[in-house]
């Protein structure tokens, strides 16, 4: 079975969100979910992707609907924005496949990646998340944890994703943000409570090239740190699509590796796009 590595939402390799992507051939048996997870662990990223055509007539070369899991090094997710990237970026670059949109059967449902073919980059089709207002008091723990002495003005959440979303005061800065301790991940796991599974720490921008920047930290996944995540992008979007009055921004992650997207938001449809590139950095072979 082959397998890839590839940075997502970076034009350039050891930047961006590394996730793996396995790609299973039609007509072969799908895997178990046992040794999906297993597999998953072995890869050891963020997140690994396990892809194949849910037609058994059409290779991966010409296919334009599969089937997509995503796995983490200790459980399965509903959702992962740069595994989806990576997942399309593979099919349309190592296999050639020349749809133009691509259509994945997910837990979250159907979810696109069309090829922009003039700038190389894949906007992703996604389901908006829109968070609500939720008190400060009653996630104060959390807070502590992870926004450490920098002063938070916003707590929200989302329940479809189960992300906590902290807003950052305008006075702190982008070098603040980065400076940010990872937070402790026992502690965090330690915390009383069940329905937070991440927390999106954000900030308005001051700069002209991007509307706002992001971290995400979410032990209760086996994630201290993603470096670049797409599905936090679902929350964000119709956050600060609301805060700034637009439609289309532009955003940083900024974790050490660093990324950008352009997200999309459009409440009317209850949808998000989310654009970037992607860097395919190793491709090898599974024995399995």
């Amino acid at each position: 079975m082959e397998v890839f590595t590839v940075d997502s939402f970076s034009c350039s390799p050891f930047s961006g969100n590394p996730a793996g992507v396995c790609i299973l051939e039609t007509g072969r048996e799908p895997l178990s979910d046992d040794l999906m997870q297993k597999i998953a662990a072995e890869m050891n990223l963020s997140e690994t992707a396990f892809v194949q055509p849910l037609s058994n007539k059409e290779p991966v070369s010409v296919a334009s609907t599969f089937s997509l899991k995503w796995f983490t090094p200790i459980c399965e997710v509903d959702l992962c924005g740069h595994g989806t990237l990576a997942t399309a970026a593979v099919i349309f670059q190592m296999y050639d496949n020349s749809n133009t949109e691509l259509s994945f059967s997910t837990l979250s449902g159907e979810l696109k990646a069309i090829h922009n073919k003039e700038d190389k980059t894949i906007s992703l089709d996604f389901p908006l998340s829109l968070p609500t207002q939720e008190s400060m008091t009653e996630h104060s723990n959390i807070i502590k944890l992870v926004a450490d002495k920098l002063r938070v003005i916003d707590c929200q959440f989302s329940p479809s994703t189960k992300k906590l979303l902290l807003r950052l005061s305008d006075e702190t800065t982008r070098s603040q943000l980065e400076s940010l301790a990872v937070p402790d991940s026992p502690g965090l796991l330690a915390i009383d409570q069940t329905k937070v599974k991440g927390v999106i720490v954000t900030l308005k921008s001051t700069e002209s090239d991007y509307d706002f920047y992001s971290r995400y930290f979410a032990p209760w996944v086996g994630i201290a740190e993603d470096p670049v995540t797409g599905s936090a992008h679902t929350v964000l979007g119709p956050y600060w699509g609301k805060v700034l009055n637009k439609k289309i921004l532009r955003a940083r992650q900024c974790s050490p590796r660093g990324g950008d997207i352009i997200v999309g938001v459009n409440e009317e449809t209850g949808r998000v796009s989310l654009t970037g590139s992607a860097c395919i950095v190793f491709k090898g072979k599974l024995n399995i």
